[in-house]
């Protein structure tokens, strides 16, 4: 696939959609901006809500593919999710098929399988122990199962409509974990840069899943499907671990917080409307 020229940014205002602001223009993209937070730095930038279907026409017009990042992307009541995820991500795929932009990369998570337990063994893992893309969705939290909800509707989308999406199972993109457990989930900023590139101009993925994370020497998941997209992480965890492991030790594979994929998540009550 060509390298797509501009992409739309939703999100653009997040942890993630900041990082790539200032990452992905090295590739050679032109990024449309939208959030529903106003971006001071950026006056072009769109600001609305994903509930706003004539903001959303204008973002995606004229655009050649999407990184949709936006929504909440923490756990919240289900009304908020049901809104800004659900919803949201339903209106940004209308909005896509309307103006024919024929490619979608979708910010999913691991909380999509938050309740797989992560893979014991001694680090790296053989192949065959690493938690593969086709696993059932075990989402632990609402927010897991609009990111559930968000692949199903880009399988969808891509059988009825011909949209093409990467759905990406995002780990931590932080500058470095901050955890024992984001270790094993860590993906640099520039490894991000890296993945997105690769998902936005790989051939023929029609509805792809891949699990976004640095090429980390305690990786509880396979990269296979994305390194098979052109993917290629240069980064690693491992020069974090030592001063992690000293200040918090290993995981408990006994503790319901730290045994699961989605660590804290599969513990958290629900949150209900006030």
């Amino acid at each position: 696939m060509p390298a797509p020229r501009t992409v739309l940014l939703t999100g653009a205002a997040g942890g993630v959609g900041t990082q790539m602001r200032s990452l992905l223009p090295g590739y050679g993209y032109e990024l449309r901006l939208f959030d529903v937070a106003p971006l001071e730095d950026e006056p072009a930038a769109i600001t609305a809500d994903l509930a706003d279907r004539a903001a959303l026409r204008r973002a995606v017009d004229g655009v050649d593919a999407i990184i949709h990042l936006a929504g909440i992307s923490l756990e919240s009541t289900f009304e908020k999710i049901l809104k800004a995820n659900i919803e949201g991500t339903y209106h940004l795929y209308e909005a896509a098929r309307e103006a024919g932009v024929r490619r979608v990369v979708f910010a999913s998570s691991n909380h999509a399988v938050g309740y797989h337990p992560f893979p014991p063994g001694d680090y790296p893992l053989p192949a065959d122990r690493l938690l593969p893309v086709d696993v059932p969705h075990r989402p632990d939290t609402y927010y897991g199962l609009s990111k559930s909800f968000g692949e199903d509707l880009a399988q969808m989308y891509w059988d009825k409509h011909g949209i093409e999406t990467v759905s990406v199972r995002i780990g931590s993109c932080f500058p470095e974990p901050t955890s024992v457990r984001m270790l094993s989930i860590w993906m640099s900023p520039a490894d991000g840069a890296r993945l997105f590139h690769a998902a936005l101009t790989a051939e023929d993925v029609g509805h792809t899943v891949i699990y976004g994370s640095s090429a980390n020497t305690r990786v509880w998941w396979d990269l296979s499907s994305a390194r098979a997209l052109g993917y290629e992480p240069q980064d690693d965890s491992e020069r974090f671990a030592a001063d992690l492991l000293a200040e918090r030790g290993e995981l408990d594979p006994t503790n319901p917080d730290e045994m699961y994929l989605g660590g804290q998540f599969v513990t958290k009550p629900p949150i209900w409307p006030h």
